[in-house]
C-alpha cells in the first residue's frame, strides 16, 4: 500500500473516531424536555381562553404552579455541568401541568354552562317577581325603604341581563345575588304586611253582604268600595250595576284612626249630605257620616289603651267627591272620581244611601292569583 493511501486511510479513521466521539457525546447529551413544555404552554393557553381562571380557578391555579415549577427547573439544570444535567422532573411537572390544564378547560366549559342556565332561571324568576311586584303593590303604600329597595333590585336586575347577554356570567352573578336579595326580601316583607292587612276579610265580607242584601231588600242603589282593587261599585237590586275606578288617601292601608293619618275609613256608612260645585272645593261631593259610632268607639279605645295620644282628633268631612282621575292615591281620606263618574253618582244618590267601605271583596287567596 502506497504511503498516500496509508494518510488517506489514517485521515479517514481519525474522521471517523472524531465523527463517533461527537455522535456519542451528543447522544449522551440530557435533552430538554421541549416538546412536553410546549404542549404545557398550549394546554395552559386553551384554558385561559375557556376562562378557566375565572370558572376553574383550583385547576387553573394548580396547572400553572406546576408549569411555572417545570420552568424553575429547567433553568436551575441548565446552569449545571452539561452531562450531569437530570430533566425528568422538568418532563414529569410538565406533564403534570398539562394534564391540570385540560383538567381545568373541561371543568371550566362545564361551569360556564351551569352558570348560564343557572343564570338564566335566576333572571326568569326575578323578572316573574317583578312583575308580581308591580301588580300587587305598585298602588300599594310601601315604606320610602322598601320602595328604595325594589328600586335598587330592579335596577341590578336590568344591569345582570345587561352583561349576562354580554357573557360576563360571574359579574351577572353577583348583581342578580343583589338583586335577589333585595327583591325577595322587599316582597316577602310587603306581602307580610298585605297577609297581616287581609286578617280583616272576615269582616269585610260580612259588611259586603249585607250591603247588597240591603240593596236587594229595599230594591234602590247601594255602594261598596273596594280599596284594594281601587273600585266603586253601584249595585241595584242586589245587583252590579256599575263599576268605576276610584283614588284613596294616599295612606289606605288599614282603618282610619286619627285626623291627618291620609287613611281612607273602612265599614258601613250612609251617605250623609250631598254637595253642588258651588258648596265644595271638589267638583261636586257626597259627605259619609263619618265618624259612625263604632269609629267613635273604637277612637276612644284607641286613646284609653294608649295607641292615641289624648290630644288626638277623631277627623271628618270624609266624601266621594270629584277631581279624579289622576292615576294616583292622593286624597286626605276621601274616594275621588272623575267629574264625569261623579256625575253619575251624584244623580243616583240620595242622603240615606249605603255607602260600604272595605279592604278587599275578595280574600287574599284570589288577590295573589290575578
Amino acid at each position: 500500500m502506497s504511503l498516500i493511501w496509508k494518510q488517506i486511510l489514517i485521515i479517514s479513521s481519525g474522521a471517523i473516531f472524531i465523527f463517533l466521539i461527537f455522535y456519542f457525546l451528543i447522544i449522551l447529551t440530557p435533552q430538554p424536555p421541549v416538546r412536553d413544555m410546549v404542549y404545557a404552554r398550549v394546554a395552559l393557553s386553551l384554558a385561559a381562553k375557556n376562562k378557566a381562571d375565572s370558572y376553574s380557578r383550583k385547576q387553573y391555579k394548580e396547572a400553572k404552579g406546576y408549569y411555572i415549577s417545570a420552568l424553575g427547573k429547567w433553568q436551575k439544570e441548565n446552569k449545571r455541568f452539561l452531562y450531569s444535567r437530570d430533566y425528568s422532573k422538568v418532563a414529569k411537572l410538565a406533564k403534570l401541568a398539562a394534564k391540570a390544564a385540560n383538567q381545568a378547560t373541561i371543568s371550566s366549559q362545564i361551569s360556564y354552562s351551569n352558570l348560564k342556565t343557572s343564570l338564566k332561571q335566576k333572571i326568569d324568576a326575578l323578572n316573574n317577581m317583578d312583575r308580581n311586584i308591580d301588580e300587587m303593590f305598585t298602588s300599594y303604600p310601601l315604606t320610602t325603604e322598601t320602595r328604595n329597595r325594589i328600586s335598587k333590585g330592579k335596577m341590578l336586575l336590568k344591569e345582570a341581563e345587561i352583561i349576562y347577554n354580554k357573557g360576563q356570567y360571574l359579574e351577572a352573578d353577583n348583581k342578580i345575588t343583589e338583586s335577589e336579595y333585595l327583591l325577595t326580601t322587599s316582597y316577602e316583607n310587603a306581602s307580610g304586611n298585605l297577609k297581616n292587612y287581609f286578617k280583616s276579610y272576615p269582616e269585610w265580607r260580612n259588611w259586603v253582604d249585607k250591603t247588597i242584601a240591603i240593596s236587594r231588600d229595599s230594591g234602590d242603589y247601594s255602594i261598596i268600595v273596594d280599596k284594594f282593587s281601587r273600585k266603586l261599585i253601584v249595585y241595584l237590586e242586589g245587583t252590579k250595576k256599575y263599576e268605576y275606578s276610584a283614588e284613596l288617601g294616599k295612606n289606605w292601608v288599614g282603618d282610619k284612626m286619627v285626623q291627618g293619618d291620609k287613611a281612607t275609613p273602612e265599614g258601613m256608612y250612609k251617605i250623609a249630605g250631598k254637595f253642588e260645585s258651588n258648596k265644595t272645593k271638589y267638583y261636586k261631593a257626597l259627605l259619609l257620616d263619618y265618624p259612625n259610632d263604632e269609629d267613635t268607639a273604637n277612637f276612644k279605645d284607641a286613646i284609653k289603651k294608649g295607641i292615641l295620644p289624648r290630644s288626638a282628633n277623631i277627623g271628618g268631612l270624609i266624601e266621594i267627591h270629584g277631581n279624579g282621575g289622576k292615576g294616583i292615591d292622593w286624597t286626605e281620606g276621601c274616594i275621588a272620581l272623575t267629574d264625569r263618574e261623579m256625575d253619575s253618582i251624584f244623580r243616583i244618590a240620595k242622603v240615606g244611601t249605603p255607602v260600604t267601605i272595605v279592604g278587599s271583596m275578595q280574600d287574599l287567596h284570589h288577590v295573589m292569583k290575578r
